[in-house]
Order: structure tokens, then C-alpha cells, then sequence
């Protein structure tokens, strides 16, 4: 097959905080020279992980390169457990090194974890320096990319420490999930998914539709794919940037997902695959408080299996999940805060005041794998 040429551009209209998402193969061979209509100055660092430094690093390198630009890639190990305050001092390390200024920028370049850390990085490093988002992964790429959530973990949960730090530009590239293994591109998939759940029902039954073409990572299908998606977070973020009402819809799924996430020491789940399982125990949440209609839970949970995620209960204890989730930013003057699907492609976000309503859905959703 052909690869396709063309470019979405997507706006993300926030006034002068304001950027383009711009999808299309090739874009990676783009980034120097789109920095440059940017206005950034050298040097530009590039900040990425252990796993995408070799796989994409030096063309990026190099574009910055053939654009005037000085740079230096900035390496941290790959995975979760690495979005550390420990990971980003190093980070710093190595800006001070390559010494940019207020009127340079970096790049991040990467999963959801990278541009978290990279963009956190940005929004810190002498008070706030322009960055360009360069996702790698499906999931970074529909969501992770776009809105300017930059942070990273602590012990006592998942993106506690953060900011809010817009990107000057986000450039998909989507041959880059070719390089990705089937479980990450599973994991995308649940962000996908959500997507339909709380905005877009007809998303929802094309990602049915389409499902074994995009397990099998068809180039075609995510060039149409992913803009629909940045189409849909973008508009959430256009109407709240900082999450004070409607964007906290984008966190259906996330309240469980990062407890789960959070007590399995961020290292037996992909986000993705926590908050698939995070979906389906919060619509059941729904269900339990006459929020949820049961076919919407059934067929939710039904587009998840098709797509491979086994949404078994890991063995964790009410007890401890409940502690996680009162510990979660999400938490609004004491009260669990879930987003609760209405019907395919409509949700509401409602405080849940019963924590044993909690702890009953948790223990009945099903046996420990």
C-alpha cells in the first residue's frame, strides 16, 4: 500500500497559548524545519526514552541539524516506573549542559510517558520554555499528546506532581506505530475507545467496524483514526483547558485505572490496559447508582474483549483501592469523583458520596485472575 501524503491539521484554539496537531506520514523528517517557522532558537534538546532513542533519535537529530539548529538527545530509561522527580534532575542535568534559552524549545519525543516528562521539563526549566510534542505511541498520539497535562508520579499516586504547559505544536507521524509490539497498540486502542464512549457514539461502531485493522496496525486507517480523535480532545480542551468542569469527562476510566495502576507499582499494566479495566468497573459503578443502562456497560465491555484486553480484577483489595483513590487528584472537597456513561457517545460527571458503593462494585466485578 501507499503511504498517505497528505496532512490533518488540527487546531487547538486557546488564544495565545493556542497550536496546530498536525498528522501525516513523514513528519518526523519535518521537525527542524517546522521549528524553525516556530521561531525556536538553538540549541534544541531532544528529551525521549531508552526504548525510542534508537529507534527515531537521530532522525530527529539530524533534522534539527539541517536546520541550523545545535542539539543533544536526552535519554531516561523507559517505562512508568522512570516518571520520577529523580528522572527529571537528571534531565536537568543535561539542559544545563546544552545550556538553551528562554527564546529555545525542546522536543519531546515519545510515548505518553516521555511527553509527560519532556513537557514537565519544559514547563520547570527557566520558568517555562517552549516545547514541540513528537508521540510515538497510539496512545500518546489520540490523547496523551494534546491538552498540555505534563507531570510525573509519586508513591502516593499517579501525576500528582504537574503542570499545565501547552506544547507549541504536536506532529504525529503514524508510520511510527509500525515499530510498535501488539500490546501497545491494544493499549492505544482503550483511549480510542473512551473517546467514543463520552463524545462520539459513531467512533465508537467505526472503531468496531474497523477493529482488525487497526490491531493490525494499518497506516490507512490510523491516518484516519487519529485526527478524529485529536478533533475530539481537542474541542474538550478548547471549551476547558485547565480541567475546571467538562474536561474532567476525558478522565472516564482514569479514577480506577490509576489506582490500579498506582498499586501494581506501575509495572504489570500498560495505562491503557488499566483504563480499560478502569472503564468497565466505573460503568458498573454507573449501573449500581442508575446512572449507567446495562446495555451500555455490556457493550463497552464487549468492544474491549473484542480488541484483546482481558479486564480481569487483579488481586487488590477494597481497602487499598479505596485508599488510592481518595488519594487521587480527582478528588473534590472529600468525594469520589467518577464519570459515568449515560449512553454510548454521552456522559456525566457526579460525585459518589457512598464509598462501600465503591467497595461493592470492586468486589463483585469478578474473580482475581
Amino acid at each position: 500500500m501507499n503511504e498517505p501524503q497528505s496532512f490533518h491539521e488540527i487546531p487547538v484554539p486557546l488564544g495565545e497559548r493556542g497550536y496546530q496537531i498536525t498528522v501525516g506520514t513523514g513528519l518526523l523528517d519535518q521537525v527542524g524545519e517546522r521549528a524553525k517557522a516556530l521561531g525556536f532558537q538553538s540549541p534544541v534538546p531532544i528529551i525521549t526514552d531508552s526504548q525510542v532513542a534508537p529507534l527515531y533519535g537521530d532522525r530527529i537529530r539530524r533534522s534539527l541539524e539541517q536546520a541550523g539548529y545545535r542539539t543533544g538527545i536526552l535519554t531516561f530509561p523507559a517505562g512508568e516506573p522512570a516518571k520520577t522527580l529523580d528522572t527529571v534532575a537528571r534531565l536537568y542535568d543535561g539542559m544545563v549542559r546544552l545550556r538553551p534559552e528562554r527564546l529555545s524549545g525542546l522536543i519531546a519525543l515519545g510515548g505518553g510517558v516521555a511527553g509527560d516528562v519532556a513537557g514537565f521539563v519544559a514547563a520547570t526549566y527557566l520558568r517555562g520554555i517552549r516545547f514541540i510534542q513528537v508521540p510515538t505511541t497510539l496512545l500518546a498520539q489520540v490523547d496523551a499528546s494534546v491538552g498540555g497535562k505534563v507531570g510525573i508520579d509519586h508513591p502516593g499516586g499517579k501525576n500528582l506532581i504537574g503542570a499545565f504547559h501547552q506544547p507549541s505544536a504536536v506532529l504525529i507521524d503514524p508510520a511510527t506505530l509500525q515499530t510498535l509490539d501488539p500490546r501497545q497498540v491494544r493499549a492505544g486502542l482503550a483511549e480510542v475507545i473512551k473517546h467514543g464512549v463520552i463524545a462520539d457514539q459513531e467512533l465508537f461502531e467505526a472503531v468496531r467496524e474497523l477493529l482488525p485493522r487497526l490491531l493490525a496496525t494499518d497506516l490507512e486507517t490510523y491516518c484516519r483514526i487519529i485526527p478524529w480523535n485529536c478533533r475530539i480532545k481537542a474541542e474538550v480542551v478548547r471549551q476547558d483547558e485547565k480541567e475546571s468542569g467538562l474536561r474532567a469527562i476525558l478522565n472516564f476510566g482514569h479514577s480506577i485505572g490509576h489506582a490500579v495502576e498506582a498499586l501494581t507499582g506501575y509495572e504489570r499494566y500498560l495505562h491503557g490496559e488499566a483504563v480499560a479495566l478502569g472503564m468497565v468497573v466505573e460503568a458498573r459503578l454507573g449501573e449500581a447508582l442508575g446512572i449507567t443502562p446495562a446495555p451500555v456497560t455490556r457493550a463497552l465491555e464487549s468492544l474491549l474483549r473484542q480488541a484483546g484486553f482481558s479486564l480481569a480484577r487483579p488481586g487488590l483489595s477494597a481497602d487499598d483501592l479505596l485508599e488510592s483513590l481518595f488519594r487521587d487528584k480527582k478528588v473534590e472537597k472529600g468525594l469520589l469523583r467518577f464519570v459515568f456513561p449515560t449512553a454510548i457517545g454521552r456522559v456525566i460527571i457526579q460525585p459518589v458520596d457512598d464509598p462501600a458503593l465503591v467497595r461493592r462494585t470492586w468486589e463483585l466485578y469478578g474473580p482475581n485472575p
